[in-house]
């Protein structure tokens, strides 16, 4: 079972993820469908509240017209070391998303504390990856972790930012 958790520890999900237009008549309440099924989403409004699902390299001018019609946008992540949906996440709070952002797929606690300054309010953290590193590790990780990869938030250097300075000798 996945494993959501919020900056206060895991959550229940209110959200159903569906992959085809064909199973929104099948679940009456919160869903979240990807790109392809949002407009039949929207046009049907069977489903509420309604999410977006988009993979990590997806442009924000393909989400931009749906950011206030969606409550949820949750960002797929392939692996833990493919930190696009982290980028992504600033973006579309720059673009002015204010309802929830959501990393889905399988991230690693140490990540957890970057996560939320890119963004997000959320991660849904697969099975197995929460049968190694249950709520508790995320929720402890997020309070000892500091350094960050991202630039732009925060007043520290980022930690490449931090590798530069250290090359040079400053």
């Amino acid at each position: 079972m996945t494993l959501l958790v919020d900056a206060t520890g895991p959550k229940d999900d209110a959200f159903e993820r569906i992959e085809d237009g064909a199973a929104l008549s099948l679940h009456p309440g919160a869903v979240i469908v990807p790109l392809t099924v949002i407009d039949q989403a929207i046009a049907d409004r069977r489903n509420a509240p309604l999410g977006l699902h988009v993979a990590n390299d997806t442009p924000v001018s393909a989400v931009e017209p749906y950011l206030g019609a969606v409550a949820l946008i949750s960002i797929g992540f392939p692996s833990f070391s493919d930190g696009r949906g982290l980028s992504l996440a600033k973006r579309l709070r720059r673009a002015g998303f204010s309802g929830t952002l959501r990393a889905s797929g399988p991230l690693i606690a140490d990540q957890f504390a970057e996560a939320l300054a890119c963004g997000f309010d959320e991660v849904a953290v697969p099975a197995e990856m929460a049968a190694r590193q249950p709520a508790g590790q995320w929720v402890k990780a997020r309070s000892i972790v500091h350094d960050h990869y991202q630039t732009g938030y925060g007043e520290d250097a980022s930690i490449l930012q931090k590798r530069l300075a250290a090359a040079r000798g400053t």
